[in-house]
């Protein structure tokens, strides 16, 4: 599976999550799309909604930001201040320019469709529409890979997503582990539950919402082929969105260049001798060798033999005890077969 020119599971994959972090300015998302792009991630996502499309007027709200006290969901979202299409279109082109991924996260059928005529090349979905059949159907219709985020659902209920998205035609599903806490506490994270989700499925991530650092990198320790990680240029900025609880560009790349330290260390499961090893095997290993003069034709005993570096004799994983001498063997002398039968 691929995005763009990216190979899921080649190395892990880096999506910085700008969401509505961007508090309707063009400016400021080319600002994240440049910091994302210079902190080495691969791709930077946004979200794409009306209020009127996502919630109904007056639910109450599953979140405690200080700029929504009295808010219902509806008023919240209906608060926040979005991007005009030409603007997505002149920021899906600045991303190509960074070479940065976009990517958004689209909640209604009409979102998906102007997102695929954008030329968007995967698609995010939230967990809140994880099981929303309809959006899924239609989405894995465009026959591109899809990161299916799983907060607040089952195993049941995620196989079951899965499954409507493969018999629409599509094959190509990141299953994103996802807690829906906002921040998540670390005894919360469950990152066990990725690592069941590795069995169980080809491409599997983490859409994290921990603060900090460390989290993400120990998904991506545990395998995780995919990271979301909410992302902001500044903590301090106003604004109901996610900027207090999102990672900073710093360490966003402190996160992209841990993830490329586990990637080399990680390596692969054969087990061998690597370029590194093959002189240090030679004078490191142990052979047999003389602890006294043997003479030609007296037969090796244990009291005749010790063991000693380098490994360019006769290994003692080998037993030479009852073998005959062929020459003269001085005291301290790596033996090989060519003194021996």
């Amino acid at each position: 599976m691929k995005i763009g020119n990216k190979v899921i599971g080649e190395k892990p994959y880096i999506i910085a999550e700008f969401g509505m972090n961007h508090n309707g300015s063009l400016e400021l998302a080319k600002r994240g799309v440049v910091e994302a792009a210079k902190a080495g991630a691969d791709a930077i996502k946004f979200q794409t909604y009306t209020a009127d499309d996502l919630v109904v007027k007056g639910t109450p709200k599953f979140w405690d930001y200080k700029e929504d006290d009295g808010k219902d969901q509806h008023q919240a979202y209906d608060d926040l201040k979005h991007l005009t299409w030409d603007e997505y279109k002149e920021l899906f082109a600045f991303c190509e320019e960074n070479k940065i991924e976009f990517l958004s996260t689209p909640f209604s059928i009409e979102a998906a469709d102007k997102l695929n005529e954008l030329g968007m090349r995967a698609f995010k979905i939230a967990s809140s529409d994880m099981s929303t059949f309809p959006l899924l159907r239609h989405i894995a219709k465009f026959g591109k890979p899809i990161l299916l985020s799983t907060g607040a659902s089952t195993e049941e209920e995620i196989y079951e997503s899965v499954m409507e998205i493969n018999r629409a035609g599509n094959k190509d599903v990141v299953v994103l582990h996802c807690v829906l806490c906002y921040p998540t506490k670390p005894e919360d994270a469950n990152l066990n539950m990725m690592t069941k989700l590795l069995g169980t499925y080809p491409h599997v991530g983490i859409s994290d919402h921990t603060l900090g650092v460390f989290p993400a990198v120990m998904a991506i320790a545990k395998g995780a082929q995919v990271l979301e990680k909410h992302f902001t240029v500044d903590k301090t900025l106003l604004g109901n969105a996610d900027h207090w609880l999102s990672v900073d560009p710093k360490e966003l790349e402190e996160i992209v260049c841990m993830a490329k330290d586990i990637s080399l260390l990680s390596g692969n499961s054969k087990r061998e001798v690597i370029e590194c090893e093959k002189e240090t095997r030679t004078f490191d290993k142990r052979s047999w060798v003389s602890k006294v003069d043997i003479q030609s034709g007296q037969t090796l005993s244990e009291d005749k033999l010790t063991w000693k570096r380098p490994g360019t004799g006769i290994w003692p994983n080998v037993d030479i005890v009852g073998k005959v001498a062929t020459l003269n063997i001085p005291k301290d002398t790596t033996i090989t077969w060519s003194m021996i039968h």
